[in-house]
């Protein structure tokens, strides 16, 4: 099989009928049409763009569900962003979050990315993970979280050991729940 593979490419008949480049931007057209048709749908339900190449989301971009961005190379979210449900920016580019986001029903997922600040009175309704965030040094003014705030194996676990120190220094900071160091 692959000496015919070898064959078929030499003499020419298994030519690629696009380049690579020409592949990744007829993607990028294909990706921004599903949020088009999202928009268009009355962005009900989740928007799923895990894994796609995706560089930028429209401004004022409402998501009534979950917004999965989770291993692409995204490196800033639109302003007015508000998302229904769940904001997976895991495992991204992403780092810092605009003033005016609005996480409604869900958690904010933000392990693994490369997020150095988040925006004063920032308020998540869930759970709040910033699991792996290796620039992530300190926390806002006004934090709100409604659930979990995970800030394992982060800068912040190491310089505060307890939850009693985190709360000494930062004495504004609401969880609702459980912090995790």
């Amino acid at each position: 099989m692959i000496k015919l593979l070898n064959i078929l490419k030499e003499t020419q008949i298994l030519v690629p009928r696009r380049s690579p480049e020409e592949r990744q931007k007829n993607y990028q057209i294909a990706i921004q049409k599903k949020i088009q048709q999202y928009i268009k749908g009355g962005s009900r339900g989740d928007l799923n763009l895990n894994g796609t190449p995706i560089q930028s989301l429209p401004d004022n971009l409402e998501v009534g569900g979950d917004l999965y961005l989770r291993n692409t190379p995204i490196q800033s979210l639109p302003n007015d962003l508000k998302v229904g449900g769940y904001l997976d920016l895991r495992n991204t580019q992403i780092q810092s979050l605009p003033d005016n986001l609005k996480v409604i029903r869900g958690a904010l997922l933000l392990d693994d990315s490369q997020i150095q600040s988040l925006p004063d009175d920032l308020k998540v309704r869930g759970d709040l993970y910033l699991n792996n965030c290796k620039n992530f040094k300190s926390l806002p003014n006004g934090l709100e979280v409604g659930g979990y705030l995970d800030l394992s194996n982060t800068p912040l676990a190491k310089k505060y050991t307890t939850k009693e120190q985190l709360k000494a220094k930062y004495p504004d900071l609401k969880v609702k729940k459980e912090i995790y160091l």
